[in-house]
Protein backbone atom coordinates (compact mmCIF):
# COMPACT_ATOMS: atom_id res chain seq x y z
CA UNK A 1 0.00 0.00 0.00
CA UNK A 2 1.40 3.41 -0.75
CA UNK A 3 1.56 6.42 1.54
CA UNK A 4 -0.39 9.03 -0.92
CA UNK A 5 -3.17 6.11 -0.49
CA UNK A 6 -2.71 5.66 3.24
CA UNK A 7 -2.82 9.39 4.03
CA UNK A 8 -6.20 9.96 1.72
CA UNK A 9 -7.79 7.91 4.20
CA UNK A 10 -9.58 8.86 7.49
CA UNK A 11 -8.76 8.16 11.22
CA UNK A 12 -11.19 5.04 11.90
CA UNK A 13 -10.52 3.68 7.77
CA UNK A 14 -7.37 3.25 9.42
CA UNK A 15 -8.14 1.91 12.58
CA UNK A 16 -9.50 -0.80 10.21
CA UNK A 17 -7.59 -1.47 8.28
CA UNK A 18 -4.74 -1.63 10.74
CA UNK A 19 -6.95 -4.52 12.83
CA UNK A 20 -6.99 -6.25 9.36
CA UNK A 21 -3.34 -5.99 8.40
CA UNK A 22 -2.47 -7.52 12.11
CA UNK A 23 -4.81 -10.12 11.70
CA UNK A 24 -3.11 -11.17 8.26
CA UNK A 25 0.59 -10.68 9.62
CA UNK A 26 -0.43 -13.16 12.56
CA UNK A 27 -2.35 -15.87 9.64
CA UNK A 28 1.04 -15.03 7.39
CA UNK A 29 3.47 -16.16 10.14
CA UNK A 30 1.05 -19.57 11.50
CA UNK A 31 1.27 -19.98 8.14
CA UNK A 32 5.23 -20.15 8.17
CA UNK A 33 5.42 -22.23 10.79
CA UNK A 34 3.07 -25.13 10.26
CA UNK A 35 3.77 -25.40 6.45
CA UNK A 36 6.01 -23.58 5.46
CA UNK A 37 4.37 -19.88 2.91
CA UNK A 38 4.68 -19.55 -0.77
CA UNK A 39 5.72 -15.90 -0.52
CA UNK A 40 7.99 -14.97 2.78
CA UNK A 41 8.52 -11.66 1.50
CA UNK A 42 4.51 -11.33 2.07
CA UNK A 43 5.42 -10.73 5.43
CA UNK A 44 7.81 -8.13 5.45
CA UNK A 45 5.35 -6.11 3.25
CA UNK A 46 2.47 -6.42 5.84
CA UNK A 47 4.89 -5.09 8.29
CA UNK A 48 5.99 -2.12 6.47
CA UNK A 49 2.44 -1.25 5.82
CA UNK A 50 1.43 -1.33 9.65
CA UNK A 51 4.40 0.54 10.16
CA UNK A 52 3.05 3.54 7.34
CA UNK A 53 -0.31 3.27 8.95
CA UNK A 54 0.93 4.05 12.56
CA UNK A 55 3.59 6.79 11.59
CA UNK A 56 0.16 8.22 9.65
CA UNK A 57 -1.70 8.02 13.05
CA UNK A 58 0.78 9.54 15.35
CA UNK A 59 1.60 12.26 12.62
CA UNK A 60 -2.01 13.02 12.94
CA UNK A 61 -2.47 13.05 17.28
CA UNK A 62 0.68 14.92 17.49
CA UNK A 63 -0.54 17.53 14.82
CA UNK A 64 -4.11 17.51 16.82
CA UNK A 65 -2.23 19.12 19.89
Amino acid sequence: MKINKIKEMSSPELEKELGELKNELFKLRFSLATNGLDNPMKIKEVRKDIARIKTVLKERELSQK
